[in-house]
């Protein structure tokens, strides 16, 4: 008997585990922090360049980028399990199941929840279901204590997010969203039933938002403030502006345990009160 079967209708496969995996590749930052929050981290065998960002001292070594690897060096740590997600990771993960590695994928979350499924997920998949329940009860406690201290007046919000050299904005189908909402903003995207999207500069104009949240990478850095003042935002509607980077906790993309952290500390760049 198996310890869990796992069906991926989008890899058109199922990974069968005879025992929690001991030797797991993570090509997802956020699975990576999540399962040394759950202590599996001595399981991790191989990461992406970008892991190392959320766990201190990562010793795990890098085995692929985030959309590529080469299939004989994933094969070489003998893996497991793979972990990556259905996002634009997914032709990876579809290459790495093709080569008949223990592929399974995850969810990119549309709402701070998702966050909790993947959790479970990943519970689930390590053997520290118990473990996970607890992580998800104390990031549950932490956003209720956000949503308890929100100011009485939320400031409308914006976020451009910057994946390189591409531009999006989240909707109300995108994590982004809720911790927007954690952070004590209210999103001027939010009943846009979409999850990111390319934005239209001039209807944000219009919609004159007071917080403009800009997120970018480092190989491709963004100066939020000189982006508002050549779009002459800081003259229509002199909006606040925060600059959002790769460090954890301050990362807006991050769907791993600090997404808290990165709300947090947002609201306390805003200066927001309850």
């Amino acid at each position: 008997m198996s310890f869990l079967s796992i069906a991926s209708p989008a890899l058109g496969r199922r990974v069968e585990l005879a025992a929690p995996p001991a030797r797991i590749v993570s090509l997802v930052s956020s699975a990576t922090e999540t399962l040394f929050a759950l202590g599996a981290g001595d399981a991790i065998v191989g990461v992406t360049p970008f892991c190392a960002r959320y766990v201190a001292g990562l010793a795990a070594p890098v085995v692929a980028d985030y959309v590529s690897a080469d299939l004989e060096t994933v094969r070489a740590v003998r893996p497991d399990l793979v972990i990556a997600t259905d996002g634009v990771q997914l032709p990876l993960a579809r290459r790495l199941a093709e080569a008949r590695l223990p592929v399974v994928i995850l969810p990119v979350p549309q709402s701070r929840f998702g966050i909790l499924e993947n959790t479970v997920a990943l519970g689930a998949l390590a053997g520290r279901l118990a473990a996970a329940r607890a992580l998800c009860d104390a990031l549950e406690r932490g956003s209720a204590e956000l949503v308890a201290t929100a100011p009485a007046r939320r400031p409308r919000g914006y976020a451009e997010l910057w994946f390189g050299r591409h531009q999006r904005r989240p909707g109300g189908r995108a994590f982004v969203h809720d911790l927007l909402q954690l952070a004590g903003l209210e999103p001027i995207h939010g009943d846009r039933p979409d999850g990111y999207a390319v934005p239209d500069l001039a209807e944000v104009a219009r919609l004159a938002p007071e917080v403009v949240v800009v997120f970018s990478e480092p190989e491709h850095p963004i100066d939020a403030a000189e982006l508002v003042r050549e779009r002459g935002w800081d003259r229509a509607f002199a909006p606040r502006v925060v600059a959002s980077t790769v460090e954890r906790g301050r990362n807006l993309i991050h769907d791993g345990p600090s997404f808290l952290d990165t709300a947090r500390w947002l609201r306390a760049e805003l200066g927001l009160r309850p």
